[in-house]
């Protein structure tokens, strides 16, 4: 699989602001944030319910990949996507980094996808309490 997803029953702007708190609880951090509801809704008139992509990082983690493979920077940030399933209950998905280690096939890389990988567990703990 490429994401780890967690279900809260939480409203859209609620469940971000809890996925933040996460983040940062976890050494990480949001880089950035993307409004693909406005977008679409911007540039073709599409309406779409909520959905956001987030930008996660953990700067030691980054660190390591772009000293040891620059290009592999291409890779970073994981990507998070977070939108409402239903009135009240939102999904955040998390980018696997186990993903990015298969994809470089850089031993340095692994190992820092092996930290990366232990602080998405503390997130994903976080956000099902």
């Amino acid at each position: 699989m490429y994401a780890h997803t967690v279900d809260i029953p939480l409203p859209f702007d609620q469940a971000i602001e809890k996925l933040k708190s996460a983040l940062t609880a976890a050494k990480m951090g949001v880089v950035s944030e993307v409004d693909v509801q406005a977008i679409l809704k911007a540039k073709i008139d599409h309406d779409i319910p909520p959905y956001r992509l987030i930008g996660v990082c953990a700067p030691g983690v980054a660190k390591v990949v772009v000293e040891s493979e620059p290009d592999a920077g291409s890779l970073l940030p994981c990507g998070c996507c977070v939108y409402e399933t239903s009135p009240g209950n939102t999904r955040i998905a998390l980018q696997d980094p186990g993903v990015i280690a298969k994809i470089a096939d850089n031993a340095a890389i692994t190992e820092a996808m092996t930290v990366a990988q232990g602080h998405l567990a503390n997130v994903i703990s976080n956000l099902k309490a």
